[in-house]
Order: C-alpha cells, then sequence, then structure tokens
C-alpha cells in the first residue's frame, strides 16, 4: 500500500444523513480527491447507515485507470502505486437496504455481526476487499470487542478480505487497553492529537511508536472550532464555550499575522510528531478537496507553532 499524501480522504461528509449532502456532489469529491493524489479514504458503515460507502465506491469507480494511476493512486493488485481504503466494524446498518431513509447503524462487535457488517461494507463500497478495517468505539465494548470482533477479523485477514486491523477510537485509553492484548497493525485515534487537545501524546502515542505501530490522526478540527472559530461552532461534539473560542481565536491571529491557516495549521499539527503517518479530514465536495490539499502542503514558520503552543 502507497499513500501519496500523508492525507486521508475521511467520508462521514459524503451523506446525507446527517450532512445534506447529494449524491452527485460527494462522487464528485471522492473523484476530486483521486486526481489531487490523495492516497487514503476512511469511511464506516455509520457514517450515513452505509450512504457514505456506496459514495466512496461510486466515486472511486469515476475516474478511469489510466487517469487514477497517472496521479498515483491505484487500489488493487495491479503492480503500480495503489490508494488505500478503510471501513470500521461495531456499527452493522440496519433496515431496508433499498430504503436509505429507512436505514440505521447499530453497535454490533459480535463475530456474526461484524462478518456481516464487513461483507455489507464490501458490497456497498463494489470491492472484493479493503486495506484496513479499524474496530470503532468499543469503548463501552472492550470484552467482546477481543474475545470476538478482533477474532473475527483476524479470520477474514486470513480469508483475503482485509490486510489491516486497527482500532478507531476518540479515548486514548481504549486504544492503549486494546493495543496491549491484539496485535494491531494501526491506530486511528480522533480528536485528541490536534492543537487543542493532544492527550494522545502522553501515553498512546509513545506506545506505538514503542511497538513500530503507525498512528492516524482523525477530527483534527475537534468538531469544526478549528477550521470555523465563530459563534455555534461545535467542540468535541458540543457547542463550544466563550473559553474555548477565545482560545481558538488566538490561535487564528497567530496564523493571520504570519498570512497563513489556522485549518492549514489544524491539519499539519499531528505529522509534526513521531509516529504520526497520516491525518484524517472530512471533506464533503471537490471545492473543498482542493482547498484541503493546498493548506496541507502550505508552509507554517517554526515560530508559528512556537506562537500557537502558547495560546
Amino acid at each position: 500500500m502507497t499513500a501519496v499524501l500523508p492525507l486521508a480522504f475521511g467520508t462521514a461528509p459524503l451523506a446525507t444523513q446527517w450532512w445534506d449532502n447529494s449524491a452527485d456532489v460527494a462522487v464528485e469529491a471522492v473523484a476530486a480527491a483521486v486526481r489531487a493524489g490523495v492516497g487514503w479514504f476512511d469511511t464506516a458503515p455509520l457514517y450515513g447507515s452505509g450512504e457514505s460507502e456506496e459514495r466512496l465506491g461510486a466515486g472511486l469507480r469515476l475516474v478511469p485507470d489510466e487517469e487514477a494511476l497517472a496521479a498515483g493512486a491505484v487500489h488493487g493488485d495491479c503492480g503500480g502505486p495503489s490508494f488505500i481504503v478503510s471501513t470500521k466494524v461495531g456499527r452493522r446498518v440496519v433496515g431496508s437496504v433499498d430504503d436509505p431513509d429507512g436505514r440505521s447503524a447499530e453497535f454490533d462487535f459480535s463475530a456474526a455481526g461484524v462478518r456481516a457488517s464487513l461483507e455489507s461494507s464490501l458490497q456497498r463500497l463494489g470491492f472484493d476487499r479493503v486495506d484496513v478495517v479499524h474496530i470503532h468505539d468499543p469503548d463501552d465494548h472492550l470484552a467482546q470487542a477481543l474475545d470476538e470482533t478482533y477474532p473475527t477479523l483476524c479470520a477474514m485477514r486470513d480469508e483475503g478480505l482485509l490486510e489491516k486491523i486497527s482500532i478507531g477510537t476518540m479515548q486514548p485509553a481504549t486504544a492503549l487497553y486494546v493495543l496491549e492484548r491484539a496485535d494491531l497493525d494501526l491506530v486511528m485515534i480522533a480528536n485528541r492529537l490536534t492543537l487543542l487537545d493532544s492527550s494522545a501524546l502522553d501515553e498512546l502515542v509513545p506506545a506505538c511508536v514503542e511497538r513500530s505501530i503507525p498512528v492516524l490522526a482523525a477530527a483534527v478540527f475537534n468538531s469544526g472550532v478549528l477550521a470555523r472559530p465563530e459563534s455555534g461552532v461545535w467542540f468535541d461534539y458540543a457547542p463550544a464555550d466563550d473559553a474555548m473560542l477565545a482560545r481558538v481565536r488566538a490561535m487564528a491571529g497567530v496564523c493571520a499575522r504570519a498570512g497563513v491557516s489556522l485549518t492549514a495549521a489544524a491539519m499539519q499539527f499531528p505529522l509534526r510528531h513521531s509516529g504520526v503517518e497520516t491525518v484524517v479530514v472530512g471533506m464533503a465536495s471537490a471545492a473543498q478537496v482542493v482547498e484541503n490539499v493546498a493548506l496541507f502542503a502550505q508552509h507554517i514558520p517554526d515560530e508559528v507553532w512556537d506562537d500557537l503552543a502558547r495560546c
């Protein structure tokens, strides 16, 4: 597996459910990301109750193989560069396949549920395998995740349905617990490796470095406040309070005086730390893809990082 950029496309915003996106806009966003050299696409049954997986698969198929190869991203065993596709288990889509509005995603870490979930994900994506499967938010289901989910994924890996097993959570303690009891290939941590909350650096990232396990940093905008520091925006899945808004606006001022973007700093911050190999950023449209790819490459002087650390 070879990612062109250390930037992963988070697909939650592709869905109509919760995000009010349209199929056409979502599919073109994926195609634009392939053309821009994005090398990783991260999805989950939870995102739109399977909708994002469907739209991701459609978008990846929209780009002809030769065009994708020119961008450095072809999925499959073609001998050339490949983009990475990851999905998750732990929430299984229930409801009518033909009625997106009637579907929902429910927790299910059982062996049978995990197998059914991944098989359904592959059908929605239109693939016969994925590169990575994350055990998704097992915080309140740790015993079952270790006793049933993980062994089932190992068996499905042996069957060729996936290559690597990971955990995806916003709780460093959860990731550490599983890391100490399962042979993980990757760890994805959300909301805890950001300009506002870097608590994953305390124990989780050093533990991953010690084991040579790559870390993916997701939700680097902390629910949006680092991308849009204005009244009414959210921090950590709840409305940001005045103190948090003031802190973020101070960061935005630091960036503005240096002529750089706070969004760029938020995306780049995790990669400043050893062991962190990829940043996952949600994107909804082709225009947003183009903007984020440009910001991801924006140079940020060392003194800006120093000033941000003091905010």
